[in-house]
């Protein structure tokens, strides 16, 4: 009969972390992709408005609705900028988050490696038990053919 595994908890225990490493990357995965989808949300809406404003200049504009335009514009972009920082945290995160996963995979191929080599050793075992048992009875059986 085969021994188990002595450190089939660690590696149970390794997997588990790896599934938890896994959920936190895709979140994080999913979470950068809508930082991205913002900045670009934001970009294109500061271009249309910066559009509307080029019409109303041509078509004549008072230095109030001047100064509204510019001020908007200037919130607009510093918006673009906190989310363009955002997207950069955002990014560093997600880098963070795979190099976790990388290392708890390697830790859980670590283990699955040992797991192997054990069940190969102990493959090995029983099998040289079972030949020696059948030498046994083959010489047994050898002998008492030969003495009757």
């Amino acid at each position: 009969m085969s021994k188990p595994f002595p450190l089939q908890t660690l590696l149970e225990l390794s997997q588990t972390r790896l599934d938890d490493a896994a959920r936190l990357l895709g979140q994080l995965m999913a979470s950068e992709k809508e930082a991205h989808q913002r900045v670009e949300l934001l970009i294109q809406y500061r271009t249309e408005y910066h559009n509307r404003f080029l019409d109303a200049v041509k078509a004549g504009v008072t230095q109030d609705q001047w100064r509204n335009y510019q001020g908007f514009l200037a919130k607009l972009d510093t918006a673009v900028g906190q989310a363009q920082e955002a997207l950069q945290q955002s990014k560093q995160r997600t880098a963070n988050g795979q190099q976790q996963w990388l290392k708890k995979r390697s830790d859980v191929q670590a283990y699955d490696t040992l797991s192997d080599r054990f069940q190969a050793r102990q493959a090995y075992a029983e099998q040289r038990r079972e030949q020696k048992a059948l030498d046994e009875h083959t010489s047994r059986q050898f002998h008492q053919n030969r003495n009757s």
